[in-house]
């Protein structure tokens, strides 16, 4: 049985991957239509315009909001659906496509992308969670994929900055340089109510399983379980940091004595001189109370 034909909403990132995927926005909207959509392109000089002509085209009424880009594109998309029940869909064209690799998605090849798109329109969305970021005289930020509060946000930070190498290298890169004058923070931590005091590498409040590209951080990381998962690496020195993390690309570092994992509904972190990211974008300064809200997003896939 063929599915009814629906309205959707393309959102193109012109700059993802460095322009490397400049055609792919139009190439999706084109076979959309071509499979009897109804469909309507926005693609802007900049985020915040994109942004916020997404959210306007959005409150007419659409059945379906699709991205092509990265994590950037997918924080988009999730700060406007959560909680509406209209799905999403991610063409991957980013540079690290993190989403698209816990969904199971094509990650490096758009054209892929694509055709997994047009045959997931045809099918029920899947459910999974979201978390819901709050800070002090700030708006509330949605992220599916995990918030970095820690040592890789500041790589994150840095690897922002950067505009070569212009591939998931640069996080390695922005790593190795960062390393350089990063010392522990110390953290005051509510998790479900518990407050710890102590100090740390690195903390992460994850949805997902990866960032930067493939850096799997928490290998069991489930997006519809209704849980968050804390993962927290302990004081040790650079050379050991330096040891461990090659392991975390291949989620080989999870047995390591300095490395905690705590799952969680709700978490409170509080820190000096910490920025948090979330979807790699950047929320702002500790203090950041985090909240897992189950079945919060609708996905095409």
């Amino acid at each position: 049985m063929t599915a009814a034909p629906r309205r959707l909403l393309v959102a193109v990132n012109p700059s993802a991957s460095f322009g490397r995927h400049r055609d792919v926005g139009a190439g999706v909207t084109s076979r959309l239509i071509a499979e009897g959509h109804q469909v309507a392109m926005l693609q802007e000089p900049n985020f915040e315009l994109l942004r916020r002509e997404t959210e306007h085209a959005f409150a007419r009424g659409v059945d379906g909001l699709v991205v092509v880009g990265g994590d950037g594109m997918v924080s988009l998309a999730v700060n406007i659906v959560a909680g509406t029940g209209v799905p999403f869909g991610v063409v991957a064209a980013g540079t690290g496509n993190d989403l698209a690799r816990g969904l199971g998605l094509p990650h490096d090849d758009p054209a892929a992308g694509l055709e997994a798109l047009v045959e997931a329109v045809t099918r029920e969305p899947r459910t999974i969670d979201a978390g819901i970021i709050r800070r002090e005289a700030s708006e509330p930020v949605w992220f599916a994929g995990i918030v970095s509060a820690g040592f890789d946000a500041l790589v994150n930070e840095r690897a922002n900055r950067m505009t070569r190498p212009k591939g998931p290298s640069r996080y390695t890169i922005a790593l190795v340089r960062e390393l350089a004058t990063f010392s522990p923070r110390h953290y005051t931590m509510t998790i479900d109510g518990v407050r710890r005091e102590q100090g740390a590498m690195l903390v992460s409040v994850a949805n997902n399983s990866s960032l930067g590209g493939g850096m799997t951080l928490v290998p069991h990381a489930d997006l519809s379980d209704g849980l968050l998962d804390v993962f927290i690496v302990h004081p040790l020195s650079r050379a050991r940091l330096v040891a461990v993390f090659p392991k975390v690309f291949k989620g080989e570092h999870t047995t390591h004595p300095r490395v905690e994992f705590v799952q969680a509904r709700r978490v409170t972190l509080e820190a000096d001189d910490v920025v948090a990211y979330a979807d790699g974008e950047r929320v702002g300064s500790l203090p950041i109370d985090v909240e897992v809200v189950p079945g919060a997003l609708k996905v095409f896939i």
